[in-house]
């Protein structure tokens, strides 16, 4: 009698191609057949933009398109630690993440950025770096009133500001400079966050982009 030893299959090597009949990652069946496109959404501190944000990237992962939120916060402390929160500080940390997105989404990835943004100025020129490079860009305002923004409060930034705390909270003791024309205005505060996620992605179906 002949005994037959089945040794187990050898790990993948680095770049090794995959074998016949091995399923994809699942990031591989993420769509690519879309066009990228950046969204910046700017409102107020609480105005409910990465809510928003997360809640319509978690819709367009389920329709398998590929997806990158820029949080805020996440980029001052890792892309902006340097950076303080004076004008011209607060145009840079702008124009790094437009470029961050602007590469991104030239690559096919669909960017959400829920950041302030509280300057025109900064805002056109991060439209001017996606308009170079013919990359869709589209403004929403996330235009929830300052007094609902307050009792929101998610940060707890409107307290320690009427505590005296802190100073320079956009909206408050800081200017905001409102789009005037933006692809898209939603009132937060009189509707569903799946509600503005809802009318973030008919806007990108009737761009072509979702």
């Amino acid at each position: 009698m002949t005994l037959v030893t089945t040794l187990p299959a050898a790990p993948p090597q680095p770049g090794a191609l995959p074998q016949p009949g091995a399923l994809p990652r699942p990031e591989a069946r993420l769509c690519t057949c879309w066009p990228g496109a950046t969204v910046w959404l700017t409102g107020l501190p609480s105005a409910g933009k990465t809510t928003i944000a997360e809640e319509l990237a978690g819709r367009l992962r389920r329709e398998h398109r590929r997806v990158e939120v820029l949080d805020g916060d996440q980029i001052r402390k890792f892309l902006s630690a340097d950076l303080g929160f004076s004008r011209d500080d607060r145009n840079t940390n702008v124009q790094r993440i437009g470029m961050v997105a602007e590469v991104l989404a030239r690559n096919g990835v669909l960017v959400l950025v829920p950041v302030i943004a509280p300057f025109t100025d900064s805002r056109e020129a991060v439209r001017a770096r996606h308009r170079a490079t013919a990359t869709p860009y589209l403004e929403v305002h996330v235009a929830t009133p300052v007094e609902v923004c307050s009792v929101r409060d998610v940060k707890g930034l409107y307290a320690k500001q009427a505590a005296g705390e802190i100073s320079g909270l956009t909206g408050v003791d800081d200017p905001y400079e409102a789009p005037r024309a933006p692809d898209l205005r939603i009132e937060s505060h009189t509707q569903t966050v799946r509600e503005s996620a809802s009318a973030l992605h008919a806007l990108l179906t009737e761009r072509g982009l979702a």
